[in-house]
């Protein structure tokens, strides 16, 4: 019995082919006969199922003992579809140039547009409707859609009315797949004659239009936080219109600093009301200013935090609203009368004593003075000397 060895010519490989050398003339033959290169469909084919039996290890060895009737037998001689196997080794899904691809893929949607709104504090509080004017692309009127008269569109010759052309480059062992617009149709698969181009839209099968939409700020929202106007975006002949997406920005606040949903904010207090009692307010996010008064003996101390419940943000959804921490900075006087410390001295604890040190060391006395602004970098380490560097200071000697 003579062996059979037809997918080992189809290849044009030896029986003792590796898989690697299977791989390798695969792609150089397939590149060749394949359909959309002008190629033999059926010989295409033919090629494909050959290396789809001789790949797989089992259905080698039952080709190789028994030939195509083995196969038979066995169920073997089904496969997949040559151009999904095709499209495994080169890439891609569907038709072998990037054309529409096989399956339930759905229709097309044009890109969504993204437009951002900065909105200030007081409006997330409160909540705000604004307005947003955008320009769009809609189906022309005139010519439907269509760009021209009827029967005016032909199929791109180019491009046989893809819209794009492959070509492809050899690197190495590996074929690269390059796609670009046709430069014939600018990419649109289509040809129109220019006396037959819809005068409204000159051939472009849709018109810019402007458009008003109402934005509705919520209470309680927050920076980065979208809203979307469903199929707001460009339409285009059989193409599902995108969306429109608003992008919340919130704008720095002079006063208060936000995180979730609550609030931060500074207050200065003189000394008096931080030992003493007194009133302070805040104003507000809204149409209203917190008093808030401190009780005499309720010493407020520099950089303490306090909160005040439930004068935060509001939620989105249900409009709870969060906390307000304030952060208090105590301003000290300039200067007090030295006839009235006395009455410091009763109203606060007494002066902690100086602190006792061995008999073998001697006191005395100095004097604390403002500090020379020329001396201001001795404070922090830095190098006085800094500003001189690199420029040494000459001293003139008389003669």
């Amino acid at each position: 019995m003579v062996k059979e060895r037809k997918y080992y010519d189809l290849l044009e490989v030896p029986e003792d082919a590796s898989e690697s050398d299977l791989k390798k003339a695969y792609r150089k033959k397939a590149l060749r006969l394949h359909p959309d290169k002008g190629g033999d469909p059926e010989l295409f084919k033919e090629v494909t199922h050959a290396y789809e039996v001789l790949s797989d290890p089992q259905k080698r060895s039952v080709y190789d003992a028994r030939g195509e009737a083995g196969l038979s037998e066995s169920g073997g001689m089904g496969g997949m579809d040559p151009q999904d196997l095709f499209s495994q080794l080169f890439g891609g899904g569907g038709g072998f140039f990037g054309g529409p691809s096989r399956g339930p893929s759905g229709p097309r949607k044009s890109k969504d547009l993204v437009h951002r709104v900065h909105v200030s504090l007081e409006d997330l509080y409160k909540g705000k409707t604004t307005k947003l004017a955008l320009t769009r692309n809609v189906i022309c009127a005139k010519c439907n859609g269509k760009g021209g008269k009827e029967g005016a569109v032909r199929s791109c010759t180019s491009c046989s009315g893809r819209g794009i052309k492959v070509t492809l480059r050899q690197m190495g062992p590996m074929i690269q797949q390059l796609q670009q617009p046709c430069d014939e149709c600018s990419g649109t698969g289509e040809f129109i004659n220019h006396k037959d181009k819809c005068k409204t839209c000159n051939g472009k099968k849709t018109v810019s239009e402007k458009k008003m939409l109402e934005v509705h700020i919520d209470k309680g929202m927050k920076g980065g936080q979208t809203i979307t106007f469903r199929g707001e975006s460009d339409q285009s002949p059989g193409v599902v219109p995108g969306d429109v997406i608003i992008v919340v920005e919130e704008k720095p606040h002079d006063r208060f600093k936000r995180t979730d949903n609550n609030l931060y904010t500074e207050v200065e207090l003189d000394l008096l009301t931080a030992l003493g009692g007194g009133s302070f307010a805040i104003r507000h996010l809204d149409d209203r200013a917190l008093v808030i008064n401190l009780v005499p003996g309720e010493i407020i101390k520099h950089d303490e935090v306090k909160v005040i419940t439930g004068q935060g943000m509001p939620s989105q959804r249900h409009h709870e609203f969060g906390d307000l921490f304030v952060k208090f900075s105590v301003k000290f006087p300039d200067h007090i009368d030295p006839e009235k410390v006395h009455f410091l001295e009763q109203a606060l604890p007494p002066r902690k004593a100086i602190e006792k040190f061995p008999k073998n060391i001697a006191l005395e006395e100095a004097d604390l003075d403002m500090i020379d602004p020329r001396k201001q970098d001795y404070m922090g380490g830095g190098d006085a000397m800094d500003e001189d560097e690199g420029e040494p200071r000459v001293q003139c000697a008389n003669q």
